[in-house]
């Protein structure tokens, strides 16, 4: 067990390398590593999320905070357990509807990217998650584009583009806090900010870190690369992204809890900054949302409103609606994934994910059926896990009475564009006169998208259980003085 911090990053890598190197032409041998490489993944990940205490690797044994120290605690193995449940239900509807033939290297751009997703929530070295960052965006870009097409090439470009900018600000961020601290560990840089927190240079290191992270998360006004990039990609990869937003969250929580704790002068102005930007940001995805003509733009600013709650949780410094903030987390990147693949299956057999009337779909009950779960989730109605997710938050807003009431603005402006979308595809749909177009069962497919719904179910009826192993992991968050200590000794 004593290696297992780095095992999730090694092993991908390690999978990549194999599916390059050994079997470059072997479709067949490629899908069966992809496979196999996710559930180990998902194995060690459960590992993780049953370790009694954090534990530590020091790559090539230097100690900090000389050397990259990766940190498995409670919040990094909720993330590691998240992103192989949704890397697995990918690489499977992947493959059950046929995308990974587009283009000879999905597979070993899934597992950098998992490498990358994995190593951002490992590393206890900023300069080490700039580098994570960096392998996201290489293959994320190699999969945003895969299957070619001009309109997708397009978005790719100004995805890259908007990220390399945001690389520059994070290269720019750290030399900054490199100049103030001296160090560029984590715990390390917590323990000196704290101490000359009125240095100009550590506010300004700290607040250019933010709009790095907030560029990843898609806080509004950053935003705007998102809708264009969400639309265009590939509907798996859609799916994979929308963890790639939460890396931003992440990223951002760790930060204000570590780096800069809301005790801290600096850390209690940018929560206070990211407060408002998460309202804003959740004003502005609701708006989109109900306004949207396309289904694939609704679900889009679904997941923009999703960070917006996020951030509306995460910035009071407190255990209580830290930990439901996280419960939220997982429900909402799940339901926001299981949409994207479900917009695929639509648009596969209507053309077009135009709010229009159209013909009937093949199998068009089945998708009804799964769209409907999954809306209700994402939108924050009972039974799922969205409404006690959305329930959870309110209850740590309470007294907020503005926040309080925003969120429940916002959720009914979700619940009626959800209803929209769904009416016009689907109940419209069976009015028309135009028969259904053929199109193969793939039950592969739609198996991994009744996955995604069932980690939804199960993730609301373990809702007690989990909600007390949250708090604990929020605690931990909140009093990160034994985690410096044992970073440091």
């Amino acid at each position: 067990m004593m290696h297992l911090p780095v095992l999730p990053v090694v092993l991908p890598a390690v999978v990549a390398a194999v599916m390059v190197l050994a079997v470059p032409h072997d479709l067949i041998t490629r899908r069966v590593l992809s496979v196999a490489g996710m559930v180990a993944l998902t194995g060690l990940a459960l590992a993780a999320l049953m370790l009694p205490e954090p534990a530590l690797y020091r790559l090539g044994d230097w100690p900090a905070p000389f050397g990259i120290i990766l940190q498995l605690d409670r919040l990094a193995a909720l993330m590691l357990m998240l992103a192989a449940v949704l890397g697995l239900a990918v690489v499977l509807y992947a493959i059950g509807t046929g995308w990974d033939r587009l283009g000879v290297h999905f597979h070993p751009l899934m597992a950098f990217q998992m490498m990358g997703l994995n190593g951002a929530f490992l590393t206890g070295d900023a300069f080490n998650l700039f580098v994570f960052f960096e392998v996201m965006l290489i293959a994320s870009y190699g999969l945003m584009t895969h299957g070619g097409g001009g309109p997708r090439i397009k978005a790719g470009v100004q995805y890259v583009v908007v990220n390399l900018a945001g690389s520059a600000v994070f290269l720019f961020a750290l030399g900054t806090i490199y100049a103030a601290t001296g160090t560029l560990n984590m715990a390390d840089i917590g323990v000196k900010a704290a101490a000359i927190e009125h240095d100009g240079l550590v506010r300004i290191g700290a607040g250019m870190l933010m709009v790095v992270f907030a560029i990843k998360a898609a806080l509004v006004p950053l935003h705007i690369w998102l809708p264009a990039t969400y639309e265009r990609a590939p509907g798996p990869v859609a799916a994979l992204f929308a963890v790639m937003t939460k890396v931003g969250v992440y990223a951002i929580l760790r930060s204000l809890t570590l780096m800069f704790p809301a005790g801290t002068e600096t850390g209690t102005a940018l929560a206070e900054i990211l407060r408002v930007t998460g309202g804003a940001t959740l004003i502005v995805a609701m708006v989109g949302l109900y306004g949207a003509r396309d289904f694939g733009r609704v679900i889009t600013w679904s997941v923009i409103g999703s960070v917006g709650t996020l951030m509306l949780a995460m910035t009071f410094g407190q255990a209580g609606a830290t930990a439901a903030g996280l419960y939220y987390l997982v429900h909402s990147t799940l339901a926001g994934a299981a949409l994207f693949l479900l917009a695929d299956l639509i648009l596969t057999r209507r053309g077009t994910l135009t709010l229009a009337r159209g013909p009937r779909l093949a199998q068009g009950g089945l998708i009804a059926a799964l769209t409907m779960a999954a809306a209700v989730a994402m939108a924050g109605m009972p039974p799922l896990s969205g409404f006690l997710g959305k329930l959870m938050i309110l209850e740590a807003l309470w007294g907020q009475w503005g926040l309080w009431w925003l969120v429940i603005g916002t959720a009914i402006l979700a619940i009626m564009g959800f209803a929209r979308a769904g009416s016009t595809l689907f109940w419209q749909a069976e009015e028309s006169d135009a028969p259904a177009l053929p199109h193969p069962a793939q039950p592969l497919a739609f198996s991994a998208v009744a996955g995604l719904i069932a980690a939804q179910v199960l993730w609301t009826l373990a809702a007690g259980p989990v909600l007390g192993w949250l708090e604990d992991a929020a605690a931990a968050l909140h009093d990160p003085a034994p985690l410096i200590r044992a970073v440091l000794s």
